[in-house]
């Protein structure tokens, strides 16, 4: 194998510099269109990294909070300017290491930059209220204080977007952070913070500690660390709500999803399946609010499958930098045996395999599309998460029962509706246990200042990517004066 590309930056951002692991250690972070290119060799880092990095937050808090949120939000629009400038470097990095389509890499980025932008321009509105008093000549107000250093645990599927959407709001609120990213895409988040450097963000106040579970583990058990931002499995987030509760630290868990598109009798058949096409299989299916299971009315059940199972059929799989591909590769080796094998448990359940199924003879770590009929309702495969290019399709009768099935699983990340009747539409808004809501459109993706969130086990503490996101970096003061 060679090292085919050299990254600057292979080590760890503590208090504004560069340096090598405490464990002098080192991880090869592969391409998964090709695990034969080693794209460069990160930082295998563990607990006494992360401690040096708490140090450093701590030391910045003081400095970066009496700055002020209007300064602060000047230097995140400057870091918004850099990483538009930037845009082709970090889009190539992201589709390296992620696998991801170019043209998905590049709307990452303009989606990162957007959200950036929007945190900025809240530096000019973080306050609070004025209140009435109960006393005479006394002015009541309230105001927002930031919490402190945070810990924000990242993941691979959106290596910019992810970890920036928790930066700036943490950054804009006068919090300091320590970052720790997958250790699956640690190029990207190098950029990242390289960016905020570069924008002005003093020493400590952003640092970066790569590696796998002993940092994310040292950060949550770490006494200085106000809040733990975490995105992730359900499993993990569980744990790291456990470890926190008893110091009753802060916690923002966005986790896992089973998102489904709901095609009623009435519905536009070719609109829902551009839709769940989109939905299921952009990005190989590995976003928390990728469409996994498709609920449609028996009456109209032929008709989609004659629209959908050609569309998924006829999708060409390969790398993300050929402009050909409509899908590429999944993250690694073991998600590739995971999905494989969740799809024969499906078969051994009674599931036909209408389209795909299969491993891709090609380089990488790819999976075809692929499309399972004939399920029920509770088949493993149609309630838990497995996080790729695989949808269930489960039939009802009706939009009752259709709703039923999409509550019937423990997740609530996004849930879509397609029909022309609107009251029954707004019906269906009322009634999804999600908290990311479509109407006759994909279920993914969400507006860089709507809040990003989900409900049920999905998701666990404020909202991201909105105003409510202070609800997280920030707690309350309220005081009397009296004149």
């Amino acid at each position: 194998m060679s090292n085919t590309q050299s990254p600057e930056h292979t080590g760890n951002f503590i208090e504004g510099r560069w340096r090598e692991p405490e464990s002098g250690r080192l991880r090869p972070n592969l391409d998964p269109a090709d695990p034969a290119r080693i794209i460069g060799e990160f930082a295998e880092s563990g607990a006494a990294d992360a401690e040096l990095a708490v140090d450093a937050a701590r030391r910045a808090f003081p400095a970066w909070r009496a700055m002020g949120s209007v300064r602060r939000g000047e230097i995140l629009s400057a870091a918004a300017r850099l990483l538009t400038e930037r845009a082709e470097t970090i889009s190539a990095a992201i589709t390296a290491e992620n696998g991801k389509r170019l043209d998905e890499a590049r709307g990452e980025v303009r989606r990162a930059a957007a959200i950036l932008e929007f945190t900025a321009g809240e530096g000019r509105r973080l306050g609070g209220q004025t209140l009435p008093s109960e006393e005479p000549n006394t002015m009541a107000f309230t105001w927002r204080r930031p919490i402190g250093a945070v810990g924000l645990i990242t993941p691979w599927n959106f290596p910019l977007a992810i970890p920036l959407w928790k930066l700036a709001p943490a950054l804009l609120s006068g919090c300091t952070a320590v970052l720790k990213p997958s250790p699956l895409t640690p190029l990207t988040a190098a950029l990242l913070v390289e960016v905020f450097a570069e924008a002005g963000v003093p020493e400590g106040a952003v640092n970066l500690v790569q590696g796998d579970r002993p940092v994310g583990e040292a950060l949550v058990a770490d006494p200085r660390i106000a809040g733990i931002s975490f995105t992730g499995s359900l499993p993990v987030g569980v744990a790291i709500q456990q470890a926190c509760a008893s110091r009753l630290v802060r916690t923002q868990l966005e986790l896992g999803g089973k998102n489904a598109v709901l095609v009623l009798a009435d519905a536009d058949l070719d609109a829902a399946t551009r839709a769940i096409v989109h939905g299921a299989f952009g990005q190989s299916g590995q976003r928390c609010s990728a469409t996994s299971r498709v609920i449609v009315d028996r009456a109209v059940r032929e008709e989609l499958l004659e629209r959908l199972l050609p569309a998924v059929a006829g999708m060409r799989i390969g790398p993300g930098t050929d402009p050909g591909s409509d899908i590429g590769p999944v993250i690694d080796e073991s998600a590739q045996r995971r999905l494989l094998d969740a799809v024969e448990r499906a078969k051994a359940e009674g599931a036909t395999v209408a389209v795909g199924g299969k491993p891709v003879e090609l380089p990488g770590y790819y999976v075809a599309p692929t499309v399972l009929t004939d399920l029920a309702p509770d088949a493993e495969i149609a309630t838990e998460e497995i996080f790729g290019p695989v949808l269930s399709v489960v039939d009802c009768s009706g939009y009752e029962e259709a709703m039923r099935i999409s509550n019937s699983v423990r997740y609530g990340m996004s849930g879509t509706v397609f029909t022309r009747d609107y009251g029954l539409a707004m019906r269906a808004l009322d009634e999804f246990e999600a908290g990311m809501l479509h109407v006759n459109r994909p279920g993914v993706g969400a507006q860089a200042h709507h809040p990003h969130m989900g409900a049920k086990l999905s998701q666990y503490g404020a909202p991201e990517c909105a105003q409510q996101v202070w609800d997280f970096y920030t707690e309350w003061r309220s005081a009397c004066v009296s004149f």
